[in-house]
């Protein structure tokens, strides 16, 4: 699928260039031989802040797109994460923040297939996400 393989290639450029990436949407949808909607739905569907990106763009004709991955420490990104599931919090959301402590390794496989279980369950979005941040309270400890 051509947004796994956008997905991979900006991966991989931001792992190049350090964890910041300044891109010009046009081009790199060219490069690929998509439209630039496509390198756009990447973007805003899979480099969120739930995983750990902040996205910049100015438009205009020297328009760009900054990505930057957020390079805290464990300790601190658990209470980033905390604070950012807020009172409320839908499953998608709930499932990207499961994905980026696993991908920390904050959480085993197993444990993060349990808390996915169990939050993909919670009907009520504030449930949800009390029961998120007791896990996440847990796994600080």
């Amino acid at each position: 699928m051509i947004s796994d393989v956008i997905e991979k290639m900006l991966i991989k450029m931001l792992t190049d260039e350090g964890g910041q990436l300044e891109l010009r949407r046009n081009e790199l949808a060219e490069r690929l031989g998509c439209v630039p909607s496509q390198i756009n739905y990447v973007i805003t569907s899979r480099f969120t802040p739930e995983r750990g990106y902040v996205i910049e763009s100015r438009r205009g004709g020297g328009g760009y797109i900054r990505i930057t991955k957020k390079m805290i420490h464990n300790d601190e990104y658990l209470m980033h994460l905390f604070c950012a599931v807020g009172d409320v919090i839908d499953r998608r959301s709930a499932t990207l923040y499961v994905l980026e402590l696993l991908e920390r390794g904050l959480v085993t496989d197993r444990e993060g297939r349990i808390l996915s279980a169990v939050l993909s369950v919670i009907e009520d979005d504030e449930t949800r996400a009390n029961a998120l941040k007791k896990a996440i309270l847990a796994f600080a400890n």
